[in-house]
């Protein structure tokens, strides 16, 4: 939509209230409100100003003014909030007029248009597979004297043996055995119909939606492919959605990677191809399909995935996913078919335009905006430099010998690492100045200070389960 259109659409549903939102800098949702009648077309190109100090990662308090410039074509009708309008916005620097370099949002406008400017490719179609839990009540804490978790979900394999108020039906999803059980088993269904149903009404295309494999109410709802920026506001939507459906079904949702021990995680498994002049450029007569380009694209993803993985499992939880056993991928390697690989080749169809990689090892607490523009840059380098991903790996990963095994990459074993190989690795992210030296810096200190130095301090309630009698 263009500005007279989105106000032309304020008059026709008779909106009251527009409600500014822009991520910051970690990967929350933030947000502001406004009377409609601060919304003119002037206002798209003078923005509206808010204080930037109290935001994650962001502003210093002595340079705290910043600018949110509303995105005509984000704009939708809440369908959560009365007579409310919401829009994306980008951040703008008010002094200077230029875009943000630690906005997420601005990160990933700045890398398509670095695709663009290689001529390498036009368009780069991302699609997202978020997974998520479903839980009917989660309690925690965290204090000097006490520290634990609680969840408790009807479906739940743990409470086979547990009546409630209505007696126990009896069809608790074993662990690691919730791939599409129907109904009784799986009591989500209509919730998560209308998680889609939500979503297509604020305009995001919807392909399926299922069970997932963990027990305790684990679930998906897959979006169609688009764009890399597109598909990066349509995740934050996403999320939105999620919640708030949960929510007003008396439930909690959470996009944590792994938040039941000894069962699966959550994942947010990353589709890539790349465009030019309406062909496609991965498709081809090699390997599955695919095309030289196609392989030097996973070649790069490949080399660089240690660094990714700062941006891609950017939480402490996340390598708790990336263990064996659990589908989670934790050996860099490439495959047709296999989903124990870290990136797979799907083969569903022989079409052309079908033709894509799926990079399984990013998790659902990635700020989209940073992951997907992250994994593009990699992609990219491995084309331009020809970056071969080495021989395919066919077999069961989880089956191979110690001998064979020594000789495929692994994925780091925890934020720590990642952020170490981020340190080390991260000149291909400068390119075209869409990662800056400053972004990557600041998230090398933020998740350091505030993550990984925060839990290596505290003590962990298992340690007491092993130490508390020595």
């Amino acid at each position: 939509m263009t500005p007279r259109e989105v106000l032309a659409l304020c008059r026709e549903r008779e909106i009251k209230a527009v409600d500014l939102r822009f991520m910051d800098f970690p990967g929350m949702q933030k947000h502001f409100t406004v009377p409609v009648q601060a919304l003119t077309e002037e206002s798209f190109e003078d923005g509206f100003g808010f204080d930037g100090s109290s935001i994650r990662g962001w502003k210093a308090i002595n340079e705290a003014d910043m600018l949110l410039m509303p995105v005509p074509e984000s704009a939708m009708v809440d369908p959560f909030m009365q007579n409310t309008l919401a829009i994306y916005c980008n951040i703008h620097d008010p002094v200077t007029g230029e875009e943000y370099a630690k906005d997420p949002r601005n990160v990933a406008r700045k890398a398509e248009n670095y695709m663009r400017s290689t001529g390498l490719a036009d368009v780069a179609f991302f699609g997202i597979e978020a997974e998520f839990f479903l839980f009917d009540d989660v309690r925690f804490e965290q204090n000097e004297h006490e520290g634990y978790y609680h969840i408790d979900s009807g479906e739940g394999q743990w409470n086979r043996g547990n009546p409630n108020g209505k007696g126990n039906p009896g069809y608790s999803i074993r662990y690691k055995e919730g791939y599409f059980p129907v109904p009784p088993a799986d009591t989500l269904q209509d919730i998560r119909t209308e998680m889609m149903l939500t979503l297509m009404d604020c305009g995001v295309e919807v392909e399926s939606q299922h069970h997932e494999v963990a027990s305790g109410g684990q679930c998906e709802i897959d979006m169609k492919y688009q764009p890399l920026v597109s598909m990066a506001d349509h995740l934050l939507l996403y999320k939105y959605v999620v919640k708030n459906v949960a929510a007003r079904h008396g439930k909690t949702a959470t996009f944590m990677p792994k938040p039941i021990w000894n069962d699966n995680g959550s994942g947010m498994h990353i589709h890539l191809s790349l465009w030019k002049d309406d062909e496609p450029l991965f498709a081809g007569s090699g390997y599955a399909g695919m095309s030289r380009v196609a392989m030097y694209a996973m070649g790069g993803v490949l080399k660089h995935a240690p660094a990714l993985l700062a941006f891609c499992c950017p939480t402490t939880n996340s390598y708790k996913r990336l263990v064996p056993g659990f589908e989670a991928p934790v050996n860099l390697a490439y495959s047709s078919q296999n989903r124990s690989a870290a990136i797979r080749i799907p083969v569903y169809s022989p079409s052309p335009g079908k033709k894509r990689f799926e990079f399984r090892c990013p998790d659902s607490s990635s700020n989209g905006y940073l992951a997907v523009s992250a994994m593009l840059m990699a992609a990219l380098d491995g084309i331009q430099n020809k970056i071969e991903p080495g021989p395919p790996l066919d077999k069961d990963i989880y089956d191979l010998g110690a001998d064979e095994l020594s000789h495929v990459p692994k994925t780091p074993r925890s934020l720590e690492a990642a952020l170490q190989a981020l340190r080390e690795d991260h000149e291909f992210l400068l390119r075209g100045d869409v990662f800056t030296e400053d972004v990557i810096d600041t998230w090398i200190w933020y998740k350091t200070e505030n993550e990984v130095e925060a839990l290596r301090a505290r003590p962990h309630p298992f340690e007491f389960a092993m130490y508390y009698d020595v």
